[in-house]
Parts: C-alpha cells; sequence; structure tokens
C-alpha cells in the first residue's frame, strides 16, 4: 500500500438525497481512497475540518460498473464510499451548510 496522506483521503462530497437525509443526523458521505481504512478517514476529516469530532465511520467498496463499447467490454473504476457520523458535541462540516 502506497503512503496515503490525510488529504489524500477524502477525494469529494456525495450530493444526494439520502446523503442530505442523513446531515440532520451529523452524518457526511465522503468518496474515499480505495485503500484508505477507518482511522485513516476518521483522522482526515478531524485534520480537515477544524472543531469535528467524528465518533464512527462506515465504509462500503463498490466494484466498477460493466460498460460496454460496440463488442469491446470493460469494467469502469473501483470505488470506495465513507459514512462519517460525527458526536454530538461537534461542530457541523461548513462545505454542506450552504446545501
Amino acid at each position: 500500500m502506497a503512503d496515503i496522506k490525510y488529504y489524500d483521503v477524502i477525494l469529494k462530497p456525495v450530493i444526494t438525497e439520502r446523503s442530505m437525509a442523513g446531515m440532520g443526523n451529523k452524518e457526511y458521505t465522503f468518496l474515499v481512497h480505495p485503500e484508505a481504512n477507518k482511522t485513516m478517514i476518521k483522522e482526515a476529516v478531524q485534520k480537515m475540518f477544524d472543531g469535528v469530532k467524528v465518533e464512527r465511520v462506515n465504509t462500503m467498496n463498490y466494484d466498477g460498473k460493466k460498460k460496454r463499447r460496440g463488442m469491446t467490454e470493460g469494467r469502469t473504476a473501483k470505488t470506495k464510499k465513507a459514512i462519517v457520523k460525527l458526536t454530538a458535541d461537534s461542530k457541523d462540516i461548513e462545505i454542506f451548510s450552504g446545501l
């Protein structure tokens, strides 16, 4: 496994109806590096956003989808998604505040 820094762990936030509904319970969803583990994700969120304390992290691995172009068949890249639950006394994450 390569040396992954905390700023390489979180790739982008996931903005869907389901992830927006979880924000009321202080649950935020991110696409993360496929080789990142739960402790790496927890440290990255706490370092990137000030005043945030992570209670738990749930991760999901997704295989790439099959795609065809004529007779040639291939797969898209596999991804990993993380749902981060913050503690009750934690501050909210600012990038989601305007949504």
